[in-house]
């Protein structure tokens, strides 16, 4: 079954995306429920005893209710609404990180974090005095047993994981990183901007104690994340933002800070966004993971085995098919990531090229950058042909100029 009949985009655009790893097309019925909430429901929820922002509240409120239940949460509370990841990993760096270590005390997370996830800890170790520490990968582009076990110890107090890397496309066992922590004494925050998108997350399961990620990677808009937080951490946490909606009493030198999960959400919400994200929770609900699953596996598996064909570039992922997500990097052997993503634009194919956030994975790596492949449910066969037709034609205009010796 085709679903990119549902994307309005690829009527307006002759185009191959595969860029979803950066950000996800809309489905009409996102844009129709953003829409929607314009026409009928504009209002500032919360804040208005009238029936139009008692709407709003509604539209607002039902959809935390709904994250809640997809991600299996125990409570509503443990949601909180954020611009995105980023916001979101920042929010427990600051509110929980700040307070929680001491000089000594150790931070470990992998090399294959985002940006987002290992900036905030630069700052917050040394803030702290306490120890940014790295699990590095094997050479299957993956995160050894050992390792994890040798680098999360009695003094670990966090432990930051992305779920599936941005960039090699790895599924980490991030259930088996959370149980060995927990051991330790350790809590555990989970990455899941890459993975959500693409398979269900079941934070109890898991036993997460916070779980971050961002709306516009699952078909909402832009501008719209999650923070999933146990109840019991978050009450504990003094709040990172502070404004209109998350106080409960301000006097003039002093003030005290409403509930669960008002208590972070400082400010006019992105509620449009709110009504959009819940929009497409409906719409992966109904089209559900174990088919996203099957169409996505089926394409990665005929993209792994068209560009492992070529003979002229290289892959960086996991031979372990089964640990693999949607995402494939590569690079054509003497030629620059943004030279092939360039040229793969003048055939209306959407790559991305560059670092991806994660400078420190491609130090280790030993490159500058990639180019990105990022598959997702509107993607066919067709679009990986395309992609590897525009490689090819790319490859044949460097050829002369690249040294035999990068070829082997």
């Amino acid at each position: 079954m085709s679903y990119k009949k549902d994307f309005p985009i690829f009527n307006n655009r002759e185009i191959v995306y595969l860029d979803s790893g950066a950000t996800s097309q809309k489905p009409q019925v996102v844009i129709d429920a953003i829409n929607h909430f314009y026409e009928m429901n504009n209002a500032n929820p919360h804040r208005g005893a009238y029936s139009l922002s008692i709407d709003a509240t509604s539209a607002y409120e039902g959809t935390r209710e709904k994250v809640a239940k997809f991600i299996n949460a125990k409570y509503p509370e443990e949601i909180i609404f954020s611009k995105n990841a980023s916001e979101s990993l920042n929010l427990i760096a600051h509110s929980y990180g700040l307070d929680n270590l001491k000089e000594g005390d150790d931070v470990v997370i992998s090399i294959m974090e985002h940006h987002s996830n290992l900036v905030p800890w630069q700052y917050v170790t040394k803030k702290t005095g306490s120890n940014l520490k790295y699990m590095y990968i094997n050479d299957k582009f993956e995160l050894s047993k050992e390792e994890i076990e040798s680098k999360i110890t009695d003094n670990t107090k966090i432990v930051g994981i992305t779920h599936v890397s941005n960039v090699l496309g790895t599924i980490n066992n991030v259930k088996e990183i959370i149980k060995y922590a927990h051991k330790k004494g350790a809590i555990v925050i989970v990455d899941a901007s890459q993975s959500i998108p693409h398979m269900r997350i079941d934070v109890q399961d898991l036993n997460a104690d916070f779980l971050v990620f961002s709306g516009h990677k699952m078909m909402a808009p832009l501008g719209i994340g999650v923070l999933y937080g146990k109840r019991e951490l978050l009450n504990k946490m003094n709040p990172f933002l502070m404004g209109g909606d998350m106080i409960e009493y301000v006097y003039e030198q002093d003030t005290t800070f409403a509930p669960l999960p008002n208590k972070f959400e400082a400010g006019t919400q992105n509620v449009e966004g709110v009504v959009g994200l819940g929009a497409a929770i409906d719409y992966i609900e109904k089209i559900g993971y174990e088919e996203i699953q099957k169409h996505e596996n089926e394409l990665v598996q005929y993209a792994r085995e068209r560009l492992q064909a070529l003979k002229y570039h290289d892959l960086y992922m996991t031979p372990n098919v089964s640990n693999h997500s949607s995402v494939i990097s590569f690079n054509i052997r003497g030629v620059h990531p943004h030279d092939v993503a360039s040229i793969l634009d003048t055939y209306g194919v959407c790559v991305r090229s560059g670092n991806h956030c994660a400078q420190p994975l491609m130090r280790y790596l030993g490159i500058d950058s990639t180019c990105r492949a990022s598959f997702y449910i509107y993607n066919e066969k067709e679009d990986i042909d395309k992609l590897v037709d525009a490689v090819e034609k790319a490859y044949k205009m460097f050829e002369k100029y690249v040294k035999r010796d990068d070829l082997f």
